[in-house]
C-alpha cells in the first residue's frame, strides 16, 4: 500500500490539525451522547434479545450490560469478524490493507451476553420470539433490531461479487475488505490505462450515501497523480436530479465536479452490466442507455434483511415499504406497532441515519427508550436524524458533512467548515475515526 501523500504544512496548520484530531476523538463521543439520559444500573429480569451483532448490536449490548442489572442479554448473529465498515473507501483508495478493517467479533462482545452463533430466520411479535435459522426458538420481553441490511447486487443484471476486480475493470467498496482491495486494483488498472470511468448510485436508501461520490473523487485524485486524468473521462450517474440529498452539500460537490471536469448524467439508473464487452446499461426515462467503461463503480441496491423485509415488522406502506425497513417511530426508534421492540442502525426505516456515526446517537436513544419502557414509563430520549459524511474529496483532503432529519449542517467540530476542503477533515477520517468507532462498540461515546 502506497503511504498518504500529506501536504507539507506550517506551525500553525498542524496545530490547528492536531487540535481537530483530539477535538474528533473528544468531540464525536460527546455529540453522540445528546439526547441521551443517564442513570444508575436498573435492576429487572427482563429478557433482552438483540438481532444481530454488528455495530449497532455491539454497542447496544455493551451500553445495556451497564445500565442494566440482573436483566438476561442476548445476542444472535452467526458472524465471527467485525468488518469496519467506514474504512472500506480507504482500503478501495489503496491506502489501508484488509486486514486492517477486520476484527474478532468475541472482542466486543460484553461478559455476560449470551451469543447464539446463528442468524435470524423469523420474529414473531405476536408470542414474542424469534426464531433463528437452525430452528433454535429465542423467547424475549423486549427486542431490539440490528440485523443491518442487504447488498442486492441481485437486482442488476448480470451483476455478481465475483466481477468485483481488475479482470472485469469493475469495483465496489460495499462488497466487503478483500472486494474493496480488489476495487483499488481495477483503479489501478486503470489509472495505468485511461479511458472511461462510470460510477453509479442506486434509487432508494443506502447505507453511507456519501461513498459513491467518495469513490468518484479518489480516482480523479489517483489519476492525477499519475498523469493520467486527461487520458480518462469520468461519469457520475446519478440516481434523479441531485448528487447529495443536503442542499448546501449538493451544491458544493456539483461545485467540485465541474471543477475538476467529472460529467453527470442525471436520473440514470443501472440495471444490467456486460462484463465482456464493457457496457452498463442505465434506466432514463423510458429510454435504456449504454455506456461502455474501461472502470464501473457499482453501488448496488440496498433492502433489509429478509426477516425484516418479508415478516410482520417491517413498513406496510409509505416511503421505507418498498425496501422493508423496520418501522419505528423516527425519534424514539420504537416500533410503531409493537412497543416492546426497538431498532438501531441501517435496518430503521426512518429519513436518514444508515451510517456509523447515526449508530452512535441512535445506540443511548434507544437504550435509554428501553429502560423506560421497562420503568413502565414514556421514551424519554429523542434521535434527531443527525448523520455524518467525512466526504473525501481528494487523497490528504475531506469534508466533513453532518446534518439532521430536516437536512440542516450539524457542525460538532467548531475548527472545520463542513463545506470546505481540509486536512484537518481528512485527519478526522483516516486517524480519528477508528479509536472512536472501537469505543462505541464497547459501549462509550
Amino acid at each position: 500500500m502506497p503511504d498518504t501523500p500529506f501536504p507539507r504544512l506550517n506551525r500553525r496548520a498542524f496545530l490547528k490539525a492536531a487540535l481537530a484530531t483530539t477535538a474528533a476523538t473528544a468531540g464525536l463521543a460527546l455529540a453522540s451522547s445528546r439526547g441521551r439520559t443517564e442513570a444508575l444500573a436498573q435492576n429487572t429480569p427482563a429478557r433482552i434479545v438483540i438481532a444481530g451483532a454488528g455495530a449497532a448490536g455491539l454497542a447496544v449490548a455493551a451500553q445495556l450490560t451497564r445500565r442494566l442489572d440482573r436483566a438476561e442479554i442476548t445476542l444472535i448473529d452467526d458472524r465471527i469478524t467485525h468488518l469496519y465498515q467506514p474504512g472500506f473507501t480507504l482500503v478501495a483508495a489503496g491506502l489501508w490493507s484488509p486486514e486492517r478493517v477486520q476484527w474478532a467479533n468475541a472482542n466486543y462482545v460484553p461478559s455476560g451476553v449470551r451469543w447464539v452463533r446463528s442468524r435470524v430466520a423469523e420474529f414473531d411479535p405476536e408470542t414474542n420470539r424469534v426464531v433463528t435459522q437452525d430452528g433454535t426458538a429465542v423467547p424475549y420481553d423486549f427486542l431490539i433490531v440490528t440485523t443491518g441490511l442487504d447488498l442486492r447486487y441481485d437486482l442488476i443484471d448480470g451483476m455478481e461479487q465475483g466481477l468485483i476486480g481488475p479482470d472485469n475493470r469493475i469495483g465496489s467498496v460495499y462488497a466487503g475488505p478483500e472486494a474493496a482491495l480488489r476495487t483499488w486494483q481495477a483503479m489501478a488498472k486503470f489509472r495505468e490505462q485511461g479511458g472511461d470511468a462510470v460510477f453509479t448510485r442506486p434509487p432508494g436508501d443506502l447505507k453511507c450515501a456519501g461513498a459513491p461520490l467518495k469513490m468518484t473523487f479518489v480516482t480523479d485524485d489517483r489519476l492525477r497523480e499519475t498523469g493520467m486524468r486527461s487520458r480518462a473521462r469520468m461519469t457520475y450517474a446519478a440516481h434523479d436530479g441531485t448528487l447529495f440529498s443536503v442542499k448546501p452539500v449538493n451544491e458544493k460537490v456539483k461545485e467540485l465536479f465541474a471543477g475538476r471536469g467529472i460529467e453527470v448524467a442525471y436520473s440514470h439508473v443501472l440495471e444490467s452490466v456486460e462484463p465482456g464487452r464493457r457496457i452498463a446499461r442505465f434506466r432514463h426515462g423510458t429510454e435504456t442507455v449504454e455506456m461502455r467503461y474501461d472502470f464501473l463503480h457499482v453501488v448496488p441496491p440496498m433492502r433489509a434483511a429478509p426477516p425484516v423485509a418479508d415478516g410482520p415488522l417491517s413498513w406496510k406502506d409509505g416511503p421505507f415499504a418498498a425496501q422493508g425497513w423496520l418501522e419505528v417511530d423516527r425519534a424514539t426508534l420504537q416500533h410503531r406497532r409493537y412497543p416492546n421492540i426497538f431498532g438501531v442502525g441501517d435496518v430503521n426505516g426512518v429519513p436518514r441515519g444508515k451510517t456509523a456515526a447515526s449508530v452512535k446517537w441512535q445506540a443511548p436513544v434507544a437504550v435509554q427508550n428501553l429502560i423506560d419502557t421497562i420503568a413502565g414509563k414514556a421514551p424519554s430520549a429523542a434521535y434527531n436524524g443527525y448523520t455524518s459524511c467525512p466526504m473525501i474529496t481528494r487523497i490528504g483532503q475531506a469534508m466533513l458533512v453532518e446534518f439532521d432529519y430536516e437536512g440542516r449542517l450539524t457542525p460538532t467540530l467548531p475548527l472545520i467548515d463542513p463545506l470546505a476542503e481540509s486536512w484537518a477533515a481528512w485527519i478526522v477520517e483516516e486517524k480519528a475515526l477508528r479509536p472512536v468507532y472501537a469505543a462505541m462498540l464497547r459501549g462509550y461515546g
